[in-house]
C-alpha cells in the first residue's frame, strides 16, 4: 500500500509547479519520436503474425461443414479488436519503451542530474515524466490502429494464400455483423494502457536508489508491473463497459 500511496503522490507531483507549456511541446514531440515512431517495427511485425496465426489456428478449429468460412475472418476481427491489438501489442509495449523509460530516469537519478534540475528550481517529476506520460498517450492509440489493421491484413494474406478461405469470404466475414463499440473499446483500452505502462516506469525510474545494478532492477520492475496493471486494467474494462 505504501508503494500504491507513492505512486499517486508522484502521479501528483507532475501538475505543482509546471514549466511553461512552450517548454513541453519538444519534448513531447521528442518522446512521440522516441515512445511511438521507434515500436512501430517490432508493432508491424508482431501484429501481422498474430493475424496469420490467428486465421490458420481458427481454421484448423472449425472443421464443422455448418459452419461458413467467413466466420474465420469474423473472429480474426473480433479477436484483434477486443483483445489481440490493444493488450499483446501493450505487453510489447512495456517490454521496449517501459524497460527503456526506467532505464533512462535511474540513470539520471543515480547520476544526480535529477537532483540537478531540483536545484535550478525544475520541478523534475514533471519535467522528465510528463512529456512521456504525454507521448505514450499520443502515439500508443496509434500504434493499437496500425496494429489492428496489419492483424486483419496478416490473416488474410495467410488465409489466401494457404487458401483455408478465399478472399471474398474473408472480405465478407470482416464486414458481418460488425459493432462499431468494438473499435470505441479498443481505443479506450490503449489510452489507459498507454498511461499505466508510461507512469509505471516512470515511477519505478524516478525513485531508483544505489547504481547501476539498481537500474537495470529497476527497469525489470517496471515492466513486470506494467505487464499485471496492463492485465487487471484490461478484465476490468471488459467487465465494466461490455
Amino acid at each position: 500500500m505504501r508503494g500504491i500511496g507513492k505512486y499517486f503522490i508522484f502521479l501528483g507531483l507532475m501538475f505543482i509547479k509546471r514549466e511553461k507549456f512552450s517548454t513541453y511541446v519538444k519534448l513531447v514531440i521528442d518522446e512521440c519520436v522516441l515512445i511511438g515512431i521507434d515500436s512501430l517495427v517490432i508493432v508491424t511485425i508482431i501484429s501481422t503474425f498474430i493475424g496469420a496465426v490467428t486465421c490458420i489456428q481458427t481454421a484448423y478449429n472449425l472443421v464443422s461443414p455448418l459452419i461458413p468460412d467467413y466466420i474465420i475472418s469474423l473472429i480474426v476481427r473480433d479477436m484483434t479488436l477486443l483483445e489481440l491489438a490493444p493488450t499483446i501489442t501493450a505487453l510489447v509495449f512495456a517490454g521496449k519503451v517501459g524497460s527503456n523509460i526506467a532505464g533512462e530516469l535511474g540513470t539520471m537519478r543515480i547520476t544526480e542530474q535529477v537532483d540537478a534540475l531540483e536545484v535550478m528550481g525544475i520541478n523534475s517529476a514533471s519535467f522528465l515524466a510528463l512529456p512521456k506520460i504525454l507521448g505514450s498517450l499520443i502515439t500508443y492509440p496509434m500504434l493499437v490502429i496500425i496494429a489492428g489493421f496489419l492483424s486483419i491484413l496478416g490473416g488474410y494474406v495467410a488465409g489466401t494464400v494457404t487458401q483455408v478461405i478465399t478472399p471474398e469470404e474473408y472480405i465478407y466475414g470482416i464486414r458481418a455483423d460488425f459493432i462499431e463499440y468494438n473499435v470505441t473499446f479498443a481505443l479506450i483500452k490503449s489510452f489507459v494502457f498507454a498511461f499505466l505502462i508510461a507512469s509505471i516506469s516512470c515511477y519505478k525510474g524516478y525513485y531508483t536508489e544505489g547504481g547501476a545494478l539498481e537500474v537495470g532492477k529497476a527497469s525489470t520492475v517496471a515492466v513486470t508491473n506494467s505487464c499485471i496493471a496492463v492485465l487487471a486494467a484490461d478484465y476490468l474494462l471488459a467487465q465494466l463497459l461490455l
